[in-house]
């Protein structure tokens, strides 16, 4: 009977590792979508607290966030967000 136990404790494991596997492939999804937006809002900050103009990096953001809006209005598939750096 100890076997059966021993391959019970090896299937919570894998599904524990596929469902990590997943929220991860999540995650870089949301992270291709929204990148942009955060790295200038990102550089907004850090002008700021540098005690410099961030308007230049806030106004890149906002331009970013409206084509992430645009894309994701878009596109339909996950297929379609791949390869989208710099758009």
């Amino acid at each position: 009977m100890k076997p059966i136990q021993h391959f019970q404790t090896g299937q919570g494991m894998t599904e524990y590792i596929i469902i990590v596997a997943m929220i991860a492939i999540a995650a870089i999804a949301v992270y291709q979508y929204f990148g942009q937006t955060v790295r200038n809002q990102t550089a907004a900050i850090a002008q700021e607290l540098a005690g410099n103009d961030g308007t230049a990096a806030k106004s890149n953001a906002q331009t970013s966030a409206t084509s992430a809006e645009t894309t994701g209005n878009t596109k339909n598939t996950l297929d379609d967000y791949v390869n989208q750096k710099g758009k």
